[in-house]
């Protein structure tokens, strides 16, 4: 193989990584609002509530720093979303590492709050969100 179809390879596999691996924000959001419960998205900054400003609804909050010791909290059954600050951050790229290399199906957001609300997508004040602080192994329904 020539060193140019080498290239147009190693391009092509990482486009395909890249699509299956980031969720767009607008994709996302559409999904989120069509089938409620389809993904659980988990916020993965490692902050005090008091820190992060602003917090996607319905998210459930596993500071990357907790999430090899809280594995046992999350689904295997549906896909798991996670974001942080914004694409300069890699804490939900160790987050998806984490998340895969121990049998989840897990994807980035991309751009993460910072896009979220560039996009005037609705946020909540992480210290009044019930959603934000329940346990990740939680569903909305279990009160």
């Amino acid at each position: 193989m020539s060193e140019s179809n080498s290239t147009r390879m190693n391009e092509l596999a990482f486009f395909k990584w890249r699509v299956e691996s980031i969720m767009p924000t607008r994709k996302y959001f559409r999904e989120s609002q069509a089938y409620p419960g389809k993904t659980l998205l988990i916020d993965v900054r490692n902050s005090t509530a008091e820190e992060l400003g602003a917090v996607i609804p319905g998210a459930t909050r596993v500071p990357e720093a907790e999430i090899k010791d809280r594995l046992s909290e999350l689904p295997k059954n549906k896909p798991i979303v996670v974001y942080t600050w914004d694409d300069w951050c890699n804490l939900a790229a160790y987050a998806a590492i984490t998340l895969l290399e121990n049998g989840f199906s897990a994807m980035v957001l991309s751009g993460g709050i910072a896009a979220w609300q560039a996009l005037n997508f609705p946020t909540e004040d992480p210290m009044r969100s019930e959603n934000h602080e329940r346990t990740a192994g939680q569903e909305e329904s279990d009160g």
